[in-house]
């Protein structure tokens, strides 16, 4: 039977909120007539979060629970919801509650009826410290500029995909908080997003500390990189490497150039090798070099790995 969405739930130790979050959910998709599947991910919780849902998917049938061996993190366990997901809509959303299930009908909404790829929860008004909330405002305004996607809250856990979307891309890592750009830089580019609640934790603690800003900044490195090179790793391992050789090449000729000018005019001279330029364009020669030859070798690996399937047919024409 096809599903109007997929809900896509990641858990990690939050036992008290599951009953509840499932109530809640299954509560607003029968009043808005919503056919419908909630997939929740035990990221390797250590408390009572699987056996809760395996005693709920016995009398739900709309419920599937599926279960890590250990903590793998949460890009995982949205990726393995992804795999699953059966519906035409799918929809992210965090276990503690802080996501409001009131939101899923019209982010649903948006994405049918707008045509739209994605639709990202935006927690406008936010139940967070200070340390929190200047920190992911400083980090969404980076990530901003960076993907040159206009989003407000990149790390809202709330988002709605169209199922041509997550069949599409690979989330891996930490790269959850980056599925906008990974979807954009895949094609899906009609991104938009809507002010949605952001309620108070009611049970338990938070699970992420400053860390993950750290991280998400390199994150941010990685998954740019790999979006604008995985293709042509030569157009950025060659450019930089050319220009390292070509300044160290020309430093090395003027040493040498400037010891023979002075050496022909009897002026006082240095040999070549007491020179510091001379050693930092050899270090500039040997690094230029070894650049270049990593994009080679990158492009090498590409052909040979290089597979069908790597580019997506959005349409074709019958004969």
């Amino acid at each position: 039977m096809n599903k109007d969405l997929s809900i896509v739930i990641p858990v990690y130790n939050e036992e008290e909120s599951i009953p509840e979050l499932l109530e809640w959910i299954f509560l607003v998709v029968d009043e808005h007539g919503l056919v419908a599947e909630v997939l929740m991910i035990d990221d390797g919780s250590r408390d009572r979060s699987w056996s809760i849902i395996s005693e709920w998917a016995k009398k739900e049938s709309r419920l599937i629970g599926v279960k890590f061996n250990r903590n793998y993190g949460k890009s995982a366990a949205i990726q393995t919801g992804f795999d699953e997901a059966n519906g035409g809509v799918i929809i992210t959303m965090d276990a503690d509650m802080q996501d409001s299930p009131d939101e899923i009908p019209e982010l649903v909404k948006m994405i049918n009826e707008n045509d739209l790829d994605i639709v990202s929860g935006w927690k406008k008004k936010r139940h967070d410290p200070l340390s929190k909330t200047i920190p992911s405002k400083f980090f969404n305004w980076v990530t901003r500029k960076v993907s040159g996607i206009a989003l407000h809250d990149f790390n809202c856990g709330l988002k709605a995909y169209s199922r041509d979307v997550v069949k599409h891309i690979h989330v891996y890592g930490e790269m959850h908080r980056y599925i906008p750009l990974i979807a954009k830089w895949n094609g899906y580019d009609k991104i938009s997003e809507k002010v949605v609640e952001h309620r108070a934790r009611k049970y338990g603690n938070t699970k992420y500390g400053m860390k993950r800003f750290i991280t998400g900044f390199l994150d941010l490195i990685s998954v740019t990189f790999v979006s604008r090179f995985k293709k042509n790793p030569m157009h950025f391992f060659g450019v930089f490497g050319s220009l390292s050789f070509i300044g160290g090449f020309f430093i090395t000729l003027w040493v040498i150039g400037e010891k023979l000018y002075r050496q022909y005019h009897q002026l006082d001279r240095r040999d070549v090798v007491d020179q510091p330029l001379f050693f930092l364009a050899l270090v500039a020669l040997i690094v230029g070099m070894q650049l270049f030859l990593a994009g080679f070798i990158a492009e090498m690996m590409i052909q040979l790995n290089q597979k069908k399937g790597d580019y997506l047919i959005s349409e074709k024409t019958t004969d």
